[in-house]
């Protein structure tokens, strides 16, 4: 069976990756599973600086997934590229570096401190689903015109980029796009669906933020939408699917709407060898569906 897939000029041993935020920012899962066995490891957003995130609580339980406040907490791209990639690098592991700034400037200041990054950063995902300082602190994702400015920044980083983008919009295809046109080589579909919780006794938000994003199962559906309306609006594009995988039998979901390859997120904090198994599950959907390449499943949506 071969598993092997593609995501524009970026080949990939298997379509299962972790997603961003998930997974830490190095070999934090190492212990759990083989990084080097996965088709790559997608580590938390970073900026061009050290970035404190938000006020605790930033994680609260929902029904079918969680609420994530964290605020893209990070090292910044220079000590991570000093501390945290090189023993990532030596699982074995593929790298997709994600990239956040809240102003343009800082996502193409981000972008060229990756410019040197070793070989086995094969990717950079552009993070538009935070907020914007320079538009009212609306989302770049939000955006057609600040999507294509964000993307087209940070082509300094001499790697394929991934846009990732954010569900909450009207037309998450006029969007797709602009980021496409802008220099984008993949779309990562999606973010997470904006939420908040409140205790109804104190009247607070149950996170320090207040406003937080929705992710795990319940926004599976979510994703496969978006991936299929974006393979029907652009047969060509690579597409990388995330959003509630939690069994392989969602990776194959995700994989006939359209994409080239899934991402592994929430999942993992309730299991951190949750990519790994996932993985083997969609080997044994492919074996008992008679699947013997990945690339015949990619799309093969029947209406």
């Amino acid at each position: 069976m071969d598993l092997s897939t593609e995501v524009g000029s970026v080949r990939l041993a298997n379509p299962v990756m972790t997603a961003s935020g998930t997974s830490g920012h190095g070999a934090e899962l190492a212990p759990y599973l083989d990084l080097g066995s996965l088709g790559a490891v997608v580590v938390k957003s970073l900026s061009d600086r050290p970035w404190p995130g938000n006020p605790a609580p930033r994680v609260h339980p929902s029904p079918a997934g969680m609420l994530n406040s964290v605020g893209l907490q990070g090292p910044g791209v220079a000590a991570w590229l000093d501390d945290d990639l090189p023993p990532l690098l030596a699982t074995g592991a593929q790298v997709v570096v994600s990239i956040w700034g809240a102003r343009v400037e800082e996502l193409a200041q981000a972008a060229q401190l990756l410019a040197g990054a070793p070989p086995g950063v094969i990717a950079v995902e552009v993070n538009l689903s935070c907020p914007n300082l320079e538009d009212r602190r609306r989302m770049f994702a939000h955006s057609r015109s600040a999507t294509a400015e964000a993307v087209a920044a940070t082509a300094a980083c001499g790697r394929p980029r991934w846009a990732k983008l954010s569900p909450n919009v009207a037309d998450l295809c006029e969007i797709a796009g602009a980021a496409l046109e802008a220099g984008a080589e993949a779309l990562t579909l999606v973010n997470t669906l904006l939420g908040m919780a409140f205790d109804p006794a104190s009247g607070r938000p149950r996170l320090g933020a207040g406003v937080a994003g929705l992710s795990g199962p319940a926004m599976h559906p979510v994703a496969v939408r978006a991936v299929y309306d974006c393979r029907a609006a652009f047969p060509e594009a690579p597409i990388v699917g995330v959003g509630g995988v939690a069994r392989g039998i969602d990776a194959a979901e995700l994989l006939v709407a359209g994409a080239n390859a899934v991402q592994v997120g929430t999942a993992s904090f309730a299991d951190p060898r949750a990519p790994a198994r996932i993985l083997g599950e969609l080997g044994q959907w492919c074996q008992a569906n008679g699947v013997q390449r990945i690339d015949d499943l990619i799309g093969a949506t029947r209406e």
